[in-house]
């Protein structure tokens, strides 16, 4: 099963057009959900993550999808073109828009603290690309690391934190696990406290939301 865990594939397909174009300052998005209103902006270091959330954005292919996979203490999923007026018994998380964005990752300067918007994917073994999903994102909320936990993911997964990134995992929290394997492609900026209310709703045995949380409206915003 090809299930998007924090995961989609296909080929690559981006529309030129308005907002698709290099930019100096960072385009700003309102996701405005049932649980409230959380703004992100777009990193202008992944410029292809950037331009195709913008295009979607505009094309209001959000409109109506749910946040159909919540973890607490780990990341709010959504993205999933199948979600829209779901059934509760149907399975999500395969909803495929039949293209795949090549990884951005730009590691270490981003990486997975909390309130990061992120990419899912499939996972290594049928992508070993690494390229992201057209649709489905995630923002991080995470949980807190001691430097005692951090010391045994560097041993086992043979990596190196940066004091930067220890700091923030140790303050802030997030999810660094994941760092380096999946696109950062932007931030929460406003309304993490909506996110915050998300990650802690009750779910089903699939992690989906026992009760909706759709995502009413998407814009680009200026402030």
């Amino acid at each position: 099963m090809k299930k998007l865990i924090v995961f989609l594939m296909g080929s690559l397909i981006l529309a030129s057009g308005a907002g698709l174009r290099a930019q100096e300052s960072e385009t700003l998005v309102e996701i405005a959900t049932s649980k409230g209103k959380i703004k992100v902006k777009l990193y202008n270091d992944t410029p292809l993550h950037r331009d195709n959330f913008i295009k979607l954005v505009n094309e209001h292919r959000y409109d109506g999808l749910l946040f159909h996979r919540v973890i607490s203490q780990f990341m709010i999923q959504a993205g999933d073109i199948t979600s829209k007026d779901a059934p509760m018994d149907q399975k999500l998380g395969d909803g495929d828009p039949g293209y795949t964005i090549p990884a951005e990752i730009v590691f270490p300067k981003y990486f997975h603290t909390r309130g990061k918007l992120c990419a899912a994917r499939t996972g290594d073994d049928l992508n070993p690309e690494r390229a992201s999903s057209g649709t489905q994102f995630y923002i991080v909320t995470g949980k807190y690391f001691t430097d005692r936990e951090l010391n045994r993911m560097e041993e086992e997964r043979n990596i190196k934190f940066t004091p930067e990134q220890r700091e923030a995992y140790k303050m802030q929290g997030g999810a660094p696990h994941l760092d380096g394997a999946y696109t950062v492609f932007g931030e929460v900026v406003k309304g993490m406290n909506v996110v915050e209310k998300i990650q802690f709703v009750p779910t089903n045995q699939d992690d989906r939301p026992l009760k909706n949380i759709k995502i009413k409206k998407m814009k680009i915003v200026n402030k």
